[in-house]
């Protein structure tokens, strides 16, 4: 595990004394490599141009913040979507028990849930925001726009902020974010000054996001609006092929759906838009299709002088029964001992495959995470160095790597600010 501590001698400390760097974002990765290369001693400024730090990590896990996931490093590398292999040497450097253990270390007692998804025991995300920055304590924060990464020599050299401020420093580190919640400071800046430094930035879309109905399964879902469901299954077919599956819970928006499974899902749409795509809700997953079938005929023999529209409380939410029935095409008032056999197994399969045409996915600017961002090819996986600039590294969710939920995407954040806090300016 990773010491805390400064780890270096009295002589170490004195000779990089002097010697500056410049984080830019102050956010979960910035904080951490900003902690972290203070402590070997370097001058530390953190340039952050919302009025804190890590604004983001509030919102993150509904206000709860899913910091990690209690697993070793093999299994975060299976739940990255986007380049696994470049995080290797980083995560196992900076690993899901290190996490735990740092902000065990600050003051945070911290609890694992479900899918090993671990949260502090306070369900704050300001614990963990307030932890960050006691990390990076030593460090100088500069509130204030940075426009620019000035370049001597083919180092990076300083920073040049939209005030006109020049800050010089031996190092750079740019952490920005991606575009996902642009309300807590991830604009999209941090591309711009990587691409006018001469590096490829992968075309950014958005991951974990929900997803937009199509046709008049819009309407529906609008009718549905702010039902959850929990325990059904849900399956994203893209033809006949199945890029998801996975049992959990959901919920209903004004223009789709939305929740864990369908944030999940979503990252497995390599584009904004969606073609021949399609939800399949399975209700009653704990059941194949002939239970289901009888249980359907149990209720109706109990409700068998009801009316059709008043027979479905056993089997449904209450949200959803005007939209199935509508799907069922019985009338609501028909009587259930009239039912027939077919309209029954009718029902059934709509319990068993309620299917959402999708669309695509909903605005960037709503997505937990950014896909794409700077190219990896042209960044060093052991330290976080552009290989085309020198001095200059990077961190977070600007480059081009994303993970699936469950704090995976924190953790690729701790990780590589990690490597760009222990590698920026060392000795060669």
């Amino acid at each position: 595990m990773p010491g805390f501590g400064s780890g270096i001698s009295s002589v170490q400390r004195r000779a990089e004394r002097l010697k500056k760097i410049i984080v830019v974002g102050g956010g979960a990765a910035g904080m951490l490599a900003a902690g972290t290369a203070a402590r070997r001693g370097l001058q530390v400024t953190v340039v952050e141009h919302m009025e804190r730090t890590c604004k983001k990590i509030l919102v993150t896990g509904k206000g709860r913040c899913n910091v990690t996931n209690d697993c070793d490093p093999a299994t975060v590398l299976k739940n990255v979507r986007g380049n696994p292999k470049f995080l290797y040497s980083a995560l196992n450097a900076f690993t899901p028990a290190d996490t735990m253990a740092l902000m065990e270390s600050l003051g945070v007692p911290l609890k694992t849930e479900r899918g090993r998804r671990v949260f502090p025991v306070s369900d704050r995300a300001a614990d963990i925001a307030d932890a960050l920055a006691r990390y990076a304590g030593g460090c100088k924060v500069v509130f204030g726009e940075a426009r620019a990464v000035t370049v001597t020599d083919g180092a990076a050299a300083g920073v040049l902020l939209a005030d006109g401020r020049l800050l010089a420093a031996d190092g750079v580190l740019l952490a920005t974010g991606g575009l996902s919640y642009p309300g807590t400071g991830s604009t999209g800046g941090g591309y711009r000054m990587a691409r006018e430094l001469g590096h490829s930035v992968v075309p950014t879309t958005a991951s974990l996001v929900a997803l937009t109905a199509a046709g008049p399964a819009r309407a529906e879902c609008r009718a549905m609006m702010g039902l959850s469901l929990r325990n059904m299954r849900l399956t994203l077919l893209e033809g006949d092929k199945p890029l998801y599956a996975e049992q959990g819970e959901m919920l209903f928006t004004h223009f789709g759906i939305s929740g864990p499974l369908v944030l999940s899902a979503s990252a497995y749409l390599r584009t904004e838009t969606a073609k021949e795509t399609r939800a399949v809700i399975d209700l009653k997953p704990a059941l194949d299709e002939p239970t289901l079938y009888a249980r359907v005929n149990r209720d109706f023999e109990k409700f068998a002088n009801r009316d059709a529209a008043n027979s479905l409380s056993g089997l449904l939410p209450a949200g959803m029964v005007p939209v199935i029935l509508a799907r069922w095409g019985v009338p609501p008032d028909k009587k259930v001992n009239q039912i027939t056999r077919e309209e029954r197994r009718r029902l059934t399969g709509l319990l068993k495959g309620f299917e959402v045409p999708i669309s695509g996915k909903d605005a960037i600017e709503r997505a937990v995470v950014t896909a794409g961002g700077v190219s990896v090819r042209e960044v060093s996986p052991r330290t976080m160095e552009s290989k085309l600039v020198k001095n200059l590294h990077f961190a977070g969710e600007l480059l081009d790597v994303d993970a699936y939920t469950g704090g995976y995407n924190l953790q690729i954040a701790f990780s590589t600010g990690y490597a760009a806090g222990t590698h920026i300016l060392e000795e060669k």
